[in-house]
């Protein structure tokens, strides 16, 4: 690493190798994509009937449940709407939207909503509120927040997450539905998250090198007992009722891998977390004293793992069930017993979720302080310069 960096002047080396891990980054995305969409399997979808729309009232309501008696379509509204979207941008249009039940938010004037066209009948009817641009603002809320007390790093943070966002939907998905391996493409997904995001945010230094490899043997750990446990539990990938969505596209595809990708996917944040959190505490503790050895920097992150690991065990396993919890209070209440409940699929999968997420994180304490231990103390004389800016 002083080698490389005595090549290029230490002055600008940071900046050329953050230019170059994004230009890498935007060319795994572009030729990825590339690859992943060749042989895509999707039916044609035509010209699109959803419309976005603004709400220009009057909104009538009608009580259909007295009128007719109907026990399904209880209210009805009609309005005019103006459509903000589309090949039909700025005709004002007839809406009808059937309220079934309480819980169906009925549309005011002035609302933003989507509309869904009937080509057969020639109608518009209500399909949903338009509810991405409060969570745009939102987010951009939250990013200037997180610039303004992270700074650069912080910039840094959303730049890698969108990368990754990125991947996920523009890489990871169309390579499932081209029919492509999944285990496959999860590990590279969650491999080029792991390598893109330190490197962006941290930089080309000893703690990213050493959060990389605790974390990827975390996550090759997790991904091989993933694999081991789903041929000893005959699992069948029915997850959650989304999962049975997937049985009407019009190619078969392996429910077993798709829950595989889910488990290493979510795995993979938590894992870096912790790998990342060891090799920066271990840099600091390196840093303030005036000499190190293998075995203080090594028990040192293990000291410290185990407080991480205290805390990010609740996170992941909260965050499962927390995801879940609508569909974990149906099951508790259809199941006759504990033993029927807790050997369903869609509630072992969960507990599964968690259980190799956490082995995960075991081995990335112990991998990433022994990196850290041989790789801090190999010419820390000369190195103190390396890390004043990161």
């Amino acid at each position: 690493m002083k080698k490389i960096r005595e090549i290029i002047n230490m002055k600008h080396f940071d900046k050329i190798f953050y230019v170059a891990i994004v230009l890498l980054s935007i060319a795994f995305l572009f030729f990825g994509n590339m690859v992943a969409s060749r042989n895509l399997l999707l039916d044609e979808q035509g010209e699109s009937n959803v419309f976005s729309a603004r709400v220009r009232g009057p909104v009538d309501v009608r009580n259909l449940a007295e009128e007719w008696g109907w026990d399904v379509i209880r209210f009805q509204s009609t309005f005019y709407a103006d459509i903000t979207s589309g090949d039909r941008r700025g005709e004002r249009v007839f809406v009808t939207q059937d309220i079934f039940n309480e819980f169906h938010q009925q549309v005011e004037t002035g609302d933003r909503i989507l509309l869904r066209y009937n080509h057969w009948q020639s109608t518009f009817n209500y399909h949903s509120h338009a509810r991405i641009n409060y969570i745009i603002v939102l987010g951009i809320l939250f990013f200037i927040a997180l610039v303004a007390f992270a700074r650069l790093k912080g910039f840094n943070a959303i730049i890698s997450l969108g990368f990754v966002c990125i991947a996920i939907f523009t890489v990871l998905i169309p390579a499932i539905l081209s029919g492509m391996d999944i285990y496959a493409a999860s590990i590279i997904i969650s491999v080029y998250a792991i390598v893109s995001t330190l490197f962006i945010v941290i930089g080309f230094n000893k703690k990213a090198i050493c959060a990389i490899i605790g974390c990827l043997g975390g996550v090759i750990l997790a991904a091989g007992l993933m694999f081991i446990m789903d041929g000893i539990m005959g699992l069948t990938g029915f997850a959650d009722h989304d999962t049975l969505y997937l049985l009407d596209l019009p190619f078969v595809i392996n429910l077993r891998g798709i829950l595989f990708a889910g488990v290493i996917i979510g795995s993979t944040g938590a894992i870096m977390d912790v790998a990342m959190s060891i090799s920066s505490s271990l840099w600091e503790v390196h840093e303030a004293r005036t000499k190190s050895s293998f075995k203080d920097i090594f028990k040192s992150g293990v000291e410290i793992g185990k407080d991480v690991l205290g805390t990010m065990l609740n996170t992941l396993i909260l965050a499962y069930i927390g995801s879940s919890l609508a569909l974990i209070i149906l099951l508790n209440n259809s199941a006759t017993s504990m033993t029927q409940l807790f050997n369903m699929e869609m509630i072992v999968t969960e507990f599964l979720r968690a259980l190799v997420g956490g082995f995960g994180m075991f081995l990335a304490v112990p991998l990433t302080a022994a990196v850290c231990g041989w790789l801090y103390i190999r010419g820390s004389g000369d190195n103190k310069q390396e890390h004043k800016t990161k």
